[in-house]
């Protein structure tokens, strides 16, 4: 439907940067929803269709590939991406094998969102 906002899930232990990632696409007209684990984002995830994911790599419990592995298990099929601290070729390649469509490094800048993020909301 023209003019409905994207609908993003952002997953991340750190409450600062999950509120600050929550500000900052809201002001981008996107309507935002927000997850301290990834079992909480699971469940999140059964009452509200969201059109991507966005999520931290390192937390507690469950980490972010197992995340995505297990949202996959559950039967999601979400567009999912990552923003983490751990940048090596070795991690990247493991966010893709698992099918992450990208991830960021932070500190991240909003030129490196809309670079990954466009192509995904707006094809």
């Amino acid at each position: 439907m023209e003019g409905e906002k994207k609908k993003i899930l952002i997953v991340d232990d750190d409450s600062f940067l999950l509120d600050m990632y929550a500000f900052k696409f809201s002001q981008n007209d996107f309507e935002v929803y927000t997850a301290h684990s990834a079992a909480q984002a699971i469940e999140k995830l059964k009452d509200t269709k969201v059109d991507l994911i966005v999520s931290d790599m390192n937390m507690p419990n469950m980490n972010g590939l197992e995340f995505l592995q297990a949202m996959k298990g559950e039967g999601f099929s979400t567009p999912f991406g990552f923003v983490t601290t751990e940048g090596s070729p070795q991690m990247r390649q493991s966010a893709e094998e698992s099918g992450a469509l990208f991830l960021i490094t932070k500190p991240f800048t909003a030129d490196s969102f809309k670079t990954h993020l466009g192509p995904i909301l707006n094809g």
